[in-house]
């Protein structure tokens, strides 16, 4: 097997599946769910991940299917302690790593976390190549992932950045920004996440932890929230990657353009059609649902309210295709919590702008320190006269 040949273990698309089958929410799901998860623990022969699935209910025991994939995996696991015996007995350190490595990657494929994890920690100690040892420890990552153990990604991402700074190659270093990405992403750090999945974007392999689509689709979701409008059309819009992809995921298009060209109705559509289909079976974006829909529609409210000194309440309820009295519930949320900058005249049904808070603080600071420095010149235009 070349070293530069990673495999997807452990899948992480069963997990995926294994999420959406744990939201009764997602019932619609979960038929095409339950089909693809039992699929692919049968094709990884995934006892230890299986007997998981069954023991929370996710999926029905069937124990011909259980007793066939133990009886595989003891057979694998033997063949691997006879090749592992041999190498210690006959072979060099370079042979035994190799064993260890092949040993932790089937463990890791079957779901064995706790054993996993053990025999990539022993194998990275046996490992001499940095590209290899990088590898052992994105593997690591990936199985922080799979579990949603928090300690163990996070670890992990620290020891992978230090062994690319000890000299990792160019396609391990652009791996890297996407495991970094999606981490950030799925603690809600949208702004740091997107700017790492942004930068992978033309140099995307990690197809071990993600489908070039749905990376395409994150690199999307991410940068609509966070992008300034002229950066939306350079670096998102205008991007070949992004624009070879959209086509087959028509949503996403809709979302940001719509945004972009001010057509705002139907960017409405597109969010609440992004938040069932999308985000909320997501495993890494559905803890976040409601904060993105809200501030993308802050977002949104506010593009529309800087281009308007006022506007009644009324055509803005037009423009979003929603009622007034929705619309009017909406902004003075946003507008008590410090997230909206304008007042709403109910008497006469106006929205007018003013000027952000943090532009005032702004121009009173410079006034402040504007009228210091001229004290300080005055009193040193004297000192010198």
């Amino acid at each position: 097997m070349s070293d530069d040949i990673v495999l997807p273990y452990p899948n992480l698309e069963l997990a995926q599946y294994y999420f959406i089958l744990s939201k009764p929410n997602l019932s619609h799901l979960h038929d095409n769910a339950r089909t693809e998860l039992l699929k692919g623990i049968q094709a990884d022969q995934m006892a230890p991940f299986y007997r998981i699935a069954v023991s929370t209910g996710i999926l029905p025991s069937d124990p011909a299917i259980l007793e066939s994939m133990e009886k595989a995996i003891k057979e694998e696991l033997e063949k691997f302690a006879e090749r592992l015996a041999e190498a210690e007995k006959t072979e060099g350190e370079s042979d035994i790593a190799d064993a260890l490595r092949a040993k932790a990657s089937y463990l890791t494929r079957i779901g064995e976390k706790e054993k996993a994890v053990e025999a990539q920690k022993v194998a990275l100690e046996k490992t001499s190549g940095l590209g290899q040892r990088i590898d052992i420890v994105l593997t690591l990552i990936r199985i922080g992932l799979f579990f949603d153990d928090q300690d163990l990604i996070s670890t992990n991402l620290a020891k992978a950045e230090s062994l690319v700074d000890e000299g990792g190659d160019w396609d391990r270093r652009n791996r890297l920004k996407v495991y970094r990405g999606l981490h950030l992403l799925s603690i809600r750090q949208f702004k740091s996440g997107g700017e790492l999945l942004l930068d992978a974007l033309s140099t995307f392999t990690a197809t071990e932890l993600i489908s070039y689509n749905d990376f395409v689709a994150l690199t999307t979701i991410a940068n609509a929230l966070t992008l300034k409008r002229v950066d939306l059309k350079k670096k998102l819009i205008g991007a070949p990657e992004v624009n070879q992809v959209l086509p087959e995921i028509p949503l996403l298009a809709d979302l940001i353009n719509n945004l972009y060209e001010s057509k705002y109705d139907k960017f409405f559509i597109a969010l609440a059609t992004l938040e069932k289909t999308f985000l909320l079976p997501s495993r890494i974006l559905s803890p976040h649902t409601r904060y993105y829909v809200r501030e993308m529609r802050i977002i949104a409210y506010s593009q529309l309210l800087e281009s308007y000194r006022s506007l009644t309440l009324d055509s803005l309820a037009r423009s979003f295709g929603v009622s007034i009295e929705f619309v009017d519930n909406e902004l003075s949320r946003f507008i008590a919590s410090g997230r909206l900058h304008c007042t709403i005249d109910k008497v006469h049904g106006i929205v007018e702008t003013n000027r952000p808070a943090l532009k005032n603080a702004q121009y009173d600071t410079v006034v402040r320190q504007g009228d210091v420095l001229l004290n300080s010149v005055q009193r040193l235009s004297k000192v010198l006269h």
